[in-house]
């Protein structure tokens, strides 16, 4: 790896590893799912081609990622190894702490619909409903990047639609959605600023859903 702090703490190793720029946006979409070298560079705006190479040869060198070859011979995939995957916990962390820094809004940033699928287990993280709803989110009208969000026994589950009937369908820009997810807004504050389709209980069932206590 380039960076070595030279220092034996948990912390500066981990940053040995992962601490260069871009490494941890790559976990990022590798979180989201297994990718091509094409839909990386798609996720992670502003990167030069050989950049991205040489970061996924680190990260591959050190263990967090490792690539298969298509049984045809075609293209190869990128995912996380068992041990890169175990970074979606302080990613989530992350995450959460970024709250402060999400509220001013996108401010002409990029955002993609698929960082939801991050994002929100992040912050639904330890909320449960006594409601077995289902809602899907469409953020800044992109239909095709819809996110499904549904309540289970353990909790609230994050994912693509898997052909489940929607209760209700919430469209709304990102940083209303993020607001509603980390609770700094509710419902009745952007009433004027969503759309919802459907049974809106089944989004107050998802979004005003307690933290449940640790037994």
């Amino acid at each position: 790896m380039g960076r070595d702090y030279g220092q034996y703490c948990g912390l500066a190793r981990a940053l040995d590893v992962v601490g260069d720029r871009w490494n941890l946006l790559i976990v990022r979409q590798l979180l989201v799912g297994p990718a091509r070298y094409r839909e990386l560079r798609a996720g992670l705006a502003g990167i030069a081609t050989n950049l991205l190479a040489d970061r996924l040869r680190d990260l591959e060198s050190a263990g967090v990622v490792e690539r298969t070859l298509a049984d045809d011979g075609g293209a190869i995939t990128y995912a996380l190894t068992p041990w890169g995957a175990e970074l979606r916990e302080p990613i989530e962390g992350l995450i959460r702490w970024s709250t402060p820094l999400m509220v001013r809004g996108p401010e002409g940033d990029e955002f993609r619909a698929e960082w939801l699928l991050l994002a929100l287990p992040a912050l639904f993280a330890g909320r449960a409903s006594t409601a077995s709803v289902t809602v899907g989110i469409a953020v800044d009208g992109d239909e095709s990047a819809m996110v499904q969000v549904r309540t289970t026994p353990a909790g609230i589950d994050v994912g693509v639609p898997d052909g489940r009937d929607f209760d209700a369908v919430l469209r709304a820009e990102a940083s209303i959605v993020l607001g509603l997810s980390t609770g700094l807004l509710t419902l009745d504050d952007v009433a004027e600023a969503i759309s919802c389709e459907g049974n809106k209980d089944a989004l107050r069932a998802i979004f005003e859903a307690p933290l449940v206590s640790p037994s």
